[in-house]
């Protein structure tokens, strides 16, 4: 993966300055960001798994320090966001089993950053710091709570409580792919972890593939039934969001069944959080607020939670696309360590 390293002009920036790093399995998100909010410097590289945590940390560390000779604000850093894919130890600061990350497990990333760099780390789970900044300066920044459901290849959660994250006591706070909306013996399992029954094996792209693919299996017609003897990387949650722009019958289905599906997660969130505000964030939103049938998957969420929820919980719960997109990880890292080092 390339450089792609852009810098803002810092001289209108308002210090002190925070760094955010997102670790993922395939790349690194790494952004300077300033007490307002705005993005003075970016860059993405690849994350090389394979080359262990050690030489990842380092071509991490001599980028942040290139980029901070070059902006001459070393002295004007005051902490930096770290966040990386669970299972993990906050306390500790430490990787403990994550699947996307197999050689790096029991790392000890926090500490390695903060000795590196000599400053403060605060660490958070990816997607705790998506939600942190989509509520700092996403679609949750007028909310005082919220609670934010990233869906890609699994389904990650964030929840905010009056401006304070939920890590937990075992470092699984807000882990809201893994509540169970399913509790039959013949509920589908989670690709991740096995869970059986949980929101993450029917609301994730994998689940939508492996929903898709069983009724194809059964024969039901579709455009996309040439897919079914092909390799499963042929079949992709993306190609039944275009199948469904295209109004096949069996994707607009799938769409549908995937916001009621939602839609009884979110109900079982917000009936014990009644945060105000549920926020639907990563890659497969099915095209978003810009696109009929995105619109038509948020509005399937809000009728499954009109129908299952009380009179004045529906009246004063927004649900709504998150509007960072991939920026939100790096965003929130930065400040969550800007929460840290000015607590109000």
């Amino acid at each position: 993966m390339a450089s792609t390293l852009s810098i803002t002009e810092p001289s209108l920036a308002k210090a002190p300055f925070y760094w955010g790093i997102d670790v993922g399995g395939t790349g690194i998100k790494i952004g300077l960001v300033d007490s307002a909010g705005q993005t003075l410097a970016f860059d993405r590289i690849a994350t090389r798994e394979s080359e262990g945590p050690d030489a990842a940390m380092k071509r991490i560390v001599d980028l942040i320090r290139s980029t901070e000779q070059v902006l001459a604000v070393s002295d004007q850093v005051a902490r930096i966001g770290l966040g990386a894919p669970g299972p993990m130890d906050l306390p500790g600061g430490l990787l403990v089993a994550p699947p996307q990350l197999p050689s790096w497990w029991n790392f000890p990333i926090r500490d390695v950053i903060s000795n590196l760099l000599k400053r403060p780390v605060s660490f958070l789970n990816d997607a705790n710091a998506a939600a942190y900044g989509e509520f700092w300066l996403g679609s949750g920044r007028e909310d005082g709570s919220m609670i934010l459901l990233t869906l890609g290849t699994g389904v990650g959660g964030g929840i905010i409580v009056d401006g304070e994250l939920v890590n937990g006591v075992n470092s699984f706070g807000s882990e809201c792919g893994h509540i169970v909306v399913d509790s039959s013996p013949q509920a589908q399992l989670c690709v991740w972890g096995g869970g059986r029954g949980q929101l993450e094996a029917y609301a994730s792209a994998s689940g939508v593939v492996q929903r898709t693919r069983q009724c194809l299996t059964d024969g039901q017609q579709s455009s996309l039934s040439g897919l079914l003897g092909g390799q499963d990387s042929e079949l992709t949650a993306k190609k039944v969001y275009l199948a469904a722009v295209q109004g096949d019958a069996l994707a607009l289905d799938i769409v549908d069944e995937t916001a009621r599906w939602l839609g009884i997660g979110a109900t079982t969130l917000v009936h014990t959080l009644d945060p105000g505000s549920v926020v639907l964030g990563g890659a497969m939103n099915f095209g978003g607020a810009d696109c009929p049938i995105g619109k038509r998957f948020l509005q399937g969420i809000v009728n499954e939670f009109r129908s299952r929820t009380f009179d004045n919980v529906f009246e004063g719960t927004n649900i709504k696309f998150a509007s960072l997109g991939a920026d939100a990880g790096y965003l929130g890292l930065a400040g969550y360590a800007r929460k840290e080092d000015q607590p109000e």
